[in-house]
């Protein structure tokens, strides 16, 4: 039996061949994995002893050959195959054990260059991973050490690995090519400036229980490389598993957790804050995103953006939620919450970044692509509209709504005062009826002066502004934009409000 060797990644390799040449198997290596098993004291087959033929072009050419391929593509149980084998005095190859140029890893680095980038593109290595997998009835191929244990297990057990095992290697070795060329494809298609097509790659993270609804089947993917405020990478410490409506609505969560560096802590429900505030810790953040809406909270989806302490957990644990994210939990937080079997509790990196995140929505037949809403303008007094300016209370208010509104279903509205929510207004058709619903909730909570309005797209009429003023709205910031913005702007100084207008919307759909 042959085996041949020639890999990039060579973890456990050295353990993995001595193993084969133990049991009997001659091997053949090129380049590098050649020169390290020599070291290690592996009688090997230099590649040029069998093909006859030198490495040349500083080793791009060594394993393109037919005395490589034919004895890997030959079928067994075909006498013409085998009578073309004797012919050209050709054997066959019966495992290849083949992983790729880092090219992944060359183009991750910043200096990367072109010239660079293209001498790690493998192009041997792929034709002998094809040729085995194709020809898996009569060869195993292997790409991962990961399978050098299952492999070898096999072999000393059986004499060969089993048909079943070399198709799931087959498989494997048929995705870890087709990886290889969609990032080769990436790289070299932005350095084309061509964007016609758009290859995506994910890693299965989790198979779900169902879907939006029972009847729903789905899965849950995620992206390879870890990245700050995602869910995907999240570290479960207790709980439940996550469902499809726990993703989404904690991934909700986790991007209005981005909006802020000060103490904050966010309550949602069905992707849309129920609550938000911050404080001078924690524990005051919490307490007062509780109190803005203690009845919606219930079964919601809770996020800080410090570590949570045991006197929140204590705080929390009364009541009935789904999950609770932090970027770390104390050993007093975690007793106290783990009592609750239920509660998932995630662990998650939040680490500020200004890099640029891509956002994929499917729609039937089709896929939108877009970069993730993670810019907020700072609303400063310059951005006033109105003859009235706003006061340094106001300002702080109006920032902190404004990085709340975002976040809410279009058409939103959000109604705040000294950095909490008192009312949110979310997915009417009509802005005038979110501001209606939210400004109720305001007044129904006891607050009736001095409040804070947020918009996420223009006022298109001078109602909204109105109805706002009736329910002691004092100040408003909204993007501006609309053809009749003079409209809302003159009732605002009727009713002596102040308006800002920030020039920048942020529906969310």
């Amino acid at each position: 039996m042959r085996a041949l060797v020639s890999v990039s990644d060579k973890t456990g390799l050295v353990e993995f061949v001595n193993g084969l040449q133990a049991l009997g198997w001659e091997i053949v290596a090129t380049g590098g994995t050649q020169r390290l098993l020599e070291e290690n004291g592996i009688k090997t087959i230099g590649i040029s002893q069998i093909t006859g033929f030198p490495e040349i072009c500083d080793g791009r050419v060594k394993t393109l050959h037919p005395k490589v391929h034919g004895g890997l593509l030959a079928r067994r149980d075909n006498e013409n195959h085998l009578q073309a084998l004797r012919d050209n005095g050709i054997e066959f190859i019966d495992l290849v054990c083949v992983n790729l140029y880092p090219f992944k890893q060359t183009i991750a680095k910043n200096d990367v260059t072109m010239e660079d980038a293209i001498e790690n593109i493998d192009i041997g290595g792929p034709s002998m991973l094809r040729s085995a997998a194709k020809n898996y009835r009569d060869v195993t191929v292997v790409c991962n050490p990961a399978d050098y244990a299952q492999v070898l297990s096999e072999i000393r057990e059986l004499g060969n690995t089993k048909l079943e095992t070399r198709l799931q290697l087959s498989a494997k070795a048929y995705t870890h090519t087709a990886e290889y060329d969609c990032c080769i494809a990436g790289f070299m298609r932005e350095k084309a400036g061509l964007s016609e097509k758009l290859f995506l790659e994910f890693d299965l993270a989790q198979t779900l229980r169902y879907g939006e609804n029972p009847h729903q089947t789905a899965k849950f993917y995620r992206e390879e490389q870890p990245s700050a405020f995602s869910l995907a990478f999240a570290k479960q410490l207790g709980g439940k598993e996550l469902s499809y409506n726990n993703i989404q609505d904690a991934n909700a969560a986790l991007n209005i957790v981005r909006e802020f560096s000060e103490p904050f802590c966010v309550g949602l429900k069905h992707m849309n804050p129920c609550g938000a505030a911050v404080g001078k810790n924690v524990a005051e953040a919490w307490q007062r995103a509780y109190e803005a809406d203690k009845v919606s909270i219930y079964g919601g989806i809770v996020a800080v953006n410090r570590e949570l302490t045991e006197e929140v957990a204590l705080a929390m644990k009364p009541i009935f939620l789904e999950i609770v994210m932090a970027p770390s939990f104390s050993k007093g937080a975690l007793e106290v919450l783990s009592a609750k079997k239920n509660l998932r509790l995630l662990q998650v990196d939040m680490t500020a970044s200004d890099k640029k995140v891509n956002q994929y929505v499917s729609v039937n037949g089709g896929l939108l692509v877009q970069q993730l809403d993670t810019e907020t303008i700072r609303v400063a007094e310059s951005m006033c509209v109105t003859e009235k300016k706003p006061t340094t209370t106001q300002l702080a208010d109006m920032n902190f709504g404004w990085r709340v509104v975002k976040h809410v279903k279009s058409n939103a509205i959000v109604v705040v005062k000294d950095g909490q929510t008192l009312g949110v207004g979310a997915g009417q058709m009509n802005r005038v009826g979110s501001a209606e619903i939210a400004l109720k909730e305001a007044q129904a909570a006891g607050f009736a002066s001095d409040l804070v309005l947020a918009s996420d797209g223009f006022l298109p009429f001078d109602d909204t502004v109105a109805l706002a003023a009736k329910y002691g709205v004092t100040a408003i910031v909204q993007p501006g934009g609309s053809i009749r913005d003079e409209d809302a702007i003159k009732k605002a100084n009727e009713l002596g409000i102040t308006m800002l207008f920030t020039g920048m919307r942020h529906f969310k759909h």
